[in-house]
């Protein structure tokens, strides 16, 4: 567990960095990685299961954490735009935001 609340806290920090440094895409895609985590870790805290994938996770999600994964949903339409397109600063933090809010909700509740 130690080490996916590590993974989490890089993610956002290379997610901070790169939003400061105007790498859009790049911040979203380290602030979802660290949403994801921050899932699995909430579903492993709760039912003691890894999802292997994206597909597992969500499923998961939309079963038993129905308001996160309503929140993730929406993001992950922002994240994945960024595979082929440019997103906008304002995309970039509003996953960053959801990532912030994620893992210290989680810190607090530890």
């Amino acid at each position: 567990m130690e080490e996916l609340l590590n993974n989490i806290k890089e993610f956002i920090e290379s997610g901070n960095e790169n939003l400061v440094k105007s790498r859009y895409n790049a911040a979203a895609s380290d602030f979802f990685k660290s949403i994801v985590i921050s899932c699995d870790y909430l579903i492993y805290k709760e039912m003691k299961i890894l999802p292997k994938n994206h597909n597992e996770r969500f499923s998961l999600l939309k079963k038993y954490f129905e308001d996160i994964y309503n929140k993730v949903s929406k993001l992950f339409e922002i994240y994945t735009r960024s595979y082929n397109l440019r997103i906008l600063e304002r995309d970039a933090k509003k996953i960053g935001e959801y990532a912030h809010e994620i893992y210290n909700n989680i810190k607090n509740k530890e």
